[in-house]
């Protein structure tokens, strides 16, 4: 089979852009360039602007396509804290005399919300953290974007179809819901998180915090997330 008809109904836009996604995993975004992504498809340079105009444009598809795998990331980590949260309340149900007869009283489930929702949010900053340090070059390509609406676009979402902007918006809005952060603080809070994390992120991978021993960072991390729930 030839390169061409390997290359027909649009397989070569998706070959490109998983080239770019392998060289920004390599490099970070200044790697991604459309003669070496050509090339490592296997196709001439000029097949590329068939489907970008020019290595912004693949640039753009690659930054969605980092975004979904931080999506992933998040959606991954929020699943491990519903199954610690599942096998946490099993426990102490099961610990609780007349376990199984004896409700939760209507004082406790306010406040049992309110701990479970503040873990959820910690749960999806530790996914956005984790996913820095594991794949620093892939990070770094997902925000090389300028463009507010490539981080919420389709292709940045992950298997549940939410971004991690709206996954992040989520968990606030759930915080709200249960009372843990005062209605007239909800608006524009996403950016307050997204900023703290983000931030974070950035000093592990590109700052003075990335010679930080293990210990020290998770404890970092942890007191990053403790004023992230106070500031709410």
């Amino acid at each position: 089979m030839t390169t061409r008809d390997t290359y027909r109904h649009g397989n070569l836009r998706h070959a490109l852009i998983a080239a770019g996604v392998e060289l920004a995993r390599a490099g970070g975004p200044d790697a991604v360039v459309l003669r070496e992504a050509t090339r490592r498809a296997g196709v001439v340079p000029n097949a590329a602007y068939r489907h970008f105009t020019d290595r912004r444009a693949l640039l753009s598809a690659v930054s969605q396509t980092a975004l979904a795998h931080l999506a992933r990331a998040m959606e991954h980590t929020l699943a491990q804290a519903a199954s610690d949260e599942v096998n946490q309340s099993a426990a102490q149900a099961a610990s609780r005399p007349g376990a199984g007869t004896t409700p939760l009283s209507a004082d406790a489930a306010p406040g049992a919300a309110a701990t479970a929702a503040h873990a959820r949010l910690r749960a999806l900053m530790r996914g956005y953290l984790g996913f820095a340090q594991a794949e620093p070059g892939l990070f770094r390509a997902a925000f090389a974007t300028t463009e507010m609406a490539d981080t919420d676009a389709e292709a940045a979402t992950g298997a549940g179809g939410r971004t991690a902007f709206r996954m992040l918006a989520d968990a606030l809005d759930e915080l709200t819901a249960c009372g843990a952060v005062p209605p007239e603080r909800r608006p524009g809070s996403e950016y307050f998180v997204w900023a703290t994390v983000h931030g974070m992120a950035t000093l592990l991978i590109d700052g003075p915090l990335r010679h930080m021993l293990p210990t020290q960072v998770e404890e970092a991390v942890a007191q990053v997330m403790e004023a992230v729930g106070r500031g709410l």
